[in-house]
């Protein structure tokens, strides 16, 4: 155990590209430090992710540094993410700054120099804020820390660093390949100011016998002139959230005849994918994401997760004949689950008469509910409990557009229930609805007959932590923390 009573500088993590396991490894170092009995806390002054989380006052933040916050064991506020960033389409994104949208910027608009100094103030003021009651703050950067032609414009790699003062580890991915090159590039095209500020290298994602990667260690030493922390092998057996959905075309979307088959489609805007997370892990359920048509009609559960565009994808939905492929299942006795966007979509119709989304201002929804949705400028984004079949849960609602019943229905203008039940098919705005036992009990209990034994659901809290405390031990194997924290020290 460390003297935690002494204050450390802060520890940013940089990377030679994007998805070289940077937030992971942040997540690793939060729970090491609270663990050595520090008070941590993440932060990242600009995150680019549809995967978003409520705070509990009711802002926005990218949901790695929720996660990074849980890994902490503390409360996740918006000064752990000021800024981020959520892409509309390949042109536009939405700006959220301190929890709350502020507007859609093109990509063009958004990185140019002009007006960056608001943003920089905001950043660097959240930063000021956190580091008054935590001790040290995990940072990460974000991309590539050697876009030279982004310098004057950034705002999240060495520039944040040198606001806060922080000491500078360079995260690598060895499994890439090119990683001499890319470690040496990546601290020799900083500014000297800067170059001295990079304290270390952690070679990431190594795969096979590390004994033979030594002489190649005491070369990277040698010719980036800072110490090799660690070589941290690739695992397999630890459950981390990921940051965005680049993996969910690969999870396996074969049939399981022992199995209740729940196919969640990808929708080409999808966010809050971690709200499958808890049901992924079932033993009864074989949980695949895809498009086609063929493998959504043979799945016994649909779920229509949450986009961050719901009339953009509910029109490709159309166009590729998965929205048929739903009505169809449905028919023939399939379930339904329709999460946030999801649910907008399973009713009679969606309308953006303030183009908040964009150029499509009404679409016929699927026709599984009697609902209908008006999106509006204005973001509902809070954490919410809820009851369902009598039992007490818990989730978060982050959303545009409210939710209205539709003519026909008793209830007809009213705003929609938190849960909107037809037959064979379940609509709501809450993400982590799935996270409750109860739900996934009352929808996989009855399919699941004859199948597969009932498992016991460990508490998503019980299971997070255990997580945490496997990467910490998994990392703490393989990176010199002692040494990390002496040069935090100095």
């Amino acid at each position: 155990m460390t003297d935690s009573s002494t204050i450390l500088h802060p520890i940013m993590l940089v990377g030679t590209g994007s998805d070289v396991g940077k937030s992971v490894l942040a997540t690793a170092l939060c729970r090491i430090f609270l663990q050595e009995g520090y008070r941590p806390a993440p932060f990242k002054a600009q995150n680019m992710a549809l995967n978003s989380y409520a705070t509990p006052d009711g802002l926005e933040i990218g949901r790695a540094q929720a996660v990074q916050a849980e890994a902490c064991g503390v409360p996740c506020s918006t000064d752990m993410n000021p800024l981020l960033l959520k892409p509309n389409s390949e042109h536009t994104t939405q700006v959220v700054l301190n929890g709350r949208p502020i507007g859609n910027r093109s990509a063009y608009d958004y990185f140019r120099k002009e007006g960056r100094a608001e943003l920089r103030t905001a950043v660097n003021a959240a930063f000021d804020r956190l580091s008054q009651l935590y001790n040290p703050i995990v940072m990460e950067g974000a991309g590539s820390v050697s876009e030279i032609n982004l310098r004057d414009s950034d705002l999240v790699n060495m520039p944040m660093a040198r606001h806060a003062d922080a000491d500078v580890i360079l995260v690598a991915d060895i499994d890439r390949g090119g990683v001499f090159a890319s470690c040496y590039g990546s601290i020799m095209l900083q500014t000297p100011d800067d170059r001295k500020r990079i304290k270390g290298i952690i070679i990431n994602k190594f795969r096979g016998d590390i004994r033979l990667f030594e002489e190649g260690r005491q070369m990277l030493e040698k010719i980036c002139g800072v110490p090799v922390l660690g070589v941290v092998p690739v695992f397999n057996n630890i459950v981390i959230e990921e940051e965005d959905s680049v993996e969910l075309e690969r999870k396996a979307h074969s049939i399981a005849a022992d199995k209740v088959n729940v196919a969640v489609v990808l929708l080409r805007h999808i966010s809050n994918f971690t709200d499958f997370n808890t049901l992924e892990r079932d033993e009864r359920v074989n949980l695949f994401y895809t498009s086609n048509t063929a493998d959504i009609e043979k799945a016994d559960i649909i779920i229509l997760p949450g986009t961050k565009a719901t009339l953009d994808d509910l029109y490709e939905l159309r166009r590729n004949g998965a929205a048929q492929a739903i009505t169809r299942a449905h028919r023939n006795g399939t379930t339904i689950i329709g999460i946030c966007g999801g649910y907008q979509m399973l009713g009679q119709t969606v309308k953006d008469p303030h183009a908040v989304e964009g150029s499509i201002p009404q679409l016929p929804g699927l026709g599984l509910l009697d609902t209908t949705t008006t999106m509006l400028p204005e973001k509902t984004t809070r954490q919410a409990d809820f009851i369902f079949n009598g039992t007490p849960c818990k989730g978060y609602e982050i959303h545009q557009g409210t939710t209205t019943y539709s003519e026909g229905h008793p209830k007809a203008g009213q705003e929609a229930d938190t849960i909107v039940c037809a037959k064979r098919c379940t609509g709501t705005y809450m993400h982590g609805f799935l996270d409750n036992p109860a739900v996934i009990e009352h929808f996989i209990a009855p399919l699941a007959k004859n199948r597969a034994a009932a498992t016991h659901h460990t508490s998503i809290e019980e299971f997070k932590n255990r997580q945490y405390d496997l990467l910490a031990d998994h990392v703490r194997k393989h990176v010199d923390i002692d040494k990390l924290i002496k040069i935090m020290h100095t």
